[in-house]
């Protein structure tokens, strides 16, 4: 039996030469080819919820990605007065991340939600198809754990079907 073999096939194993992985098999995706291609960043008011930003816009353009800026106003408290200061203050978290995503060639979506964080999170990136949630977690006291004993990471961790980046405010 014979078979027909292009002599201009470099894949030829009559020519001599190994046929192995070239390596552009193994180079790094292109941009705009990454595994993620929206990643969402809950973001809050400290360092924590800073250096999650900061990461968000990192691995965006790392992955070619567009980032979803997310603050969700927790009503849970219910006062106008405490939340219009979240409005305000949220108002200010989204546009910082819009203009970290500017400085990185990076798509950012700014986004607000009212109600409970976590739950607002979760169904955020589950109706948005997020490919990456990213969230900051503070280093909690003694205090703290008895006060917050479920913090905000662990409860979007839990919820999330996308994986879950937790990022500590020295992260950053």
């Amino acid at each position: 039996m014979s078979t027909d073999v292009d002599p201009a096939d470099p894949a030829d194993p009559d020519d001599g030469a190994a046929t192995t992985a070239s390596d552009a098999d193994f180079a790094a995706p292109s941009p705009g080819a990454g595994r993620f291609e929206r990643v969402l960043v809950v973001t809050t008011d400290d360092p924590a919820g800073r250096a999650a930003a900061s990461t968000a816009v990192d691995l965006a353009a790392a992955h070619g990605a567009t980032v979803d800026a997310l603050y969700v106003v927790d009503t849970t408290e219910g006062w106008d007065m405490v939340v219009e200061r979240r409005e305000r203050a949220g108002e200010a978290l989204v546009e910082s991340v819009e203009a970290a995503g500017a400085a990185a060639d990076v798509d950012v979506e700014k986004w607000f939600r009212y109600g409970t964080p976590h739950r607002e999170a979760v169904d955020f990136a589950a109706a948005h198809d997020a490919d990456l949630v990213v969230v900051g977690s503070a280093r909690r006291t003694g205090l703290d754990r008895l006060l917050h004993p479920d913090p905000l990471p662990a409860r979007v961790r839990r919820g999330a079907d996308a994986p879950v980046v937790v990022v500590g405010p020295d992260d950053d």
